[in-house]
């Protein structure tokens, strides 16, 4: 089992990755003294498969669980689907202490977060994620939220998990879509901080896919590593740091909600495309050579993910980056790449810029 450290004082919590840890979960969570009482936010394809591995293992740590199922789709980050998971665990909380398990991808992650941050003004939680993409990067760091209509994670928190346990055994269960989703957060990493990690997924992108346990196994450590270290530098986004996370997603989060969260176009492959358009904007105005820019879109096309838009309209996309929680005083902000390896923020690119480059990228 490997253990990384995110150490925000009093706010501090282990990342823990291995295989097999499902079963020591409740012995990992005793230890954390975040309560006697679980409620299990999930979903029931989730369920079936690990709830009892999950229960089984509580039960025998002294702690008692309840599960409470939500919808298996970005439809469950909704204010209604937020109050009527808080009600019942309201109608639940009677002599008890109660914390709560996130258990499931990063949709789950979001909302079982911003549940906990808000019930009682905060309640402890644990994330337990069971895909590539919460492994790698959602489950890490504190943002926790739900959606509006007009734009993704729009209501929101910091509010920091008790721990993040990442059994890396549970991928298996993944089917081929969901792995690709997760790849495109680890290009990421690579691009705006570990060129390393970049060639890493350019050897191996075959096993990867595949989901051959040691090789994916390292590639979330390396991924949980970055996100650590940035997340102990910059918590809550007010030091510039940590906003070069969101490469890719300015545009990504744009196709998702022109797309109306109709699964489409699910996270993962939405961030694919807005990291080749972030890419050819920076390009464009000179900020990074084309050969990189090339090479970023063929990394994401060997992950058999998506390179160009259909079925949307220019208007509907460019119309929800304008309501992108990162503009600031009216200006865009564009996590611009400046190589493999290297990125930063860029403010203010000019519309027609922005305009073409989403649009030389659109069937």
């Amino acid at each position: 089992m490997n253990r990384i450290r995110v150490s925000l004082k009093d706010r501090a919590y282990d990342i823990l990755i291995g295989r097999g840890l499902m079963h020591e979960a409740g012995v990992i969570i005793k230890k954390l003294k975040a309560g006697n009482d679980a409620i299990v936010v999930t979903n029931k394809n989730i369920a079936v498969i690990y709830g009892k591995t999950l229960k089984n293992s509580l039960v025998k740590s002294g702690i008692s669980i309840k599960f409470e199922f939500v919808p298996d789709s970005e439809q469950a980050k909704s204010s209604a689907i937020l109050i009527r998971l808080l009600n019942r665990i309201g109608s639940y909380d009677k002599n008890k202490a109660l914390f709560i398990i996130a258990l499931g991808g990063g949709v789950i992650g979001d909302l079982a977060g911003f549940a906990a941050s808000v019930y009682k003004r905060g309640v402890p939680y644990v994330q337990v994620p069971t895909t590539l993409l919460a492994q790698i990067d959602s489950a890490i760091g504190g943002k926790v939220a739900i959606d509006l209509k007009v734009a993704k994670n729009l209501v929101g928190a910091f509010y920091q998990p008790k721990a993040v346990i990442s059994d890396v055994a549970t991928l298996t269960s993944l089917p081929a879509r969901q792995v690709k989703n997760g790849l495109a957060e680890c290009i990421k990493y690579g691009v705006i901080k570990d060129d390393g990690l970049f060639k890493y997924i350019e050897d191996n992108y075959k096993k990867l896919i595949s989901i051959d346990l040691e090789t994916i196994e390292r590639a979330i450590l390396a991924s949980a590593k970055i996100k650590a270290g940035i997340v102990n530098e910059d918590e809550l986004d007010n030091k510039g740091k940590r906003a070069i996370l969101n490469y890719g997603h300015t545009i990504g989060h744009a196709i998702e909600a022109a797309s109306g969260y109709s699964g489409g176009y699910n996270h993962g492959e939405a961030i694919a495309i807005g990291m080749i358009i972030a890419a050819g904007i920076s390009s464009r105005i000179g900020l990074m050579e084309e050969s990189d820019c090339n090479r970023i879109e063929s990394l994401i096309k060997k992950c058999g993910l998506p390179t160009r838009i259909k079925g949307l309209k220019l208007s509907a996309i460019y119309d929800a980056h304008l309501r992108d929680k990162k503009f600031i005083h009216g200006k865009n902000r564009f996590i611009l790449p400046l190589g493999i390896g290297k990125a930063r923020v860029v403010e203010g690119i000019p519309d027609s810029v922005v305009l073409k480059t989403i649009k030389e990228h659109m069937e």
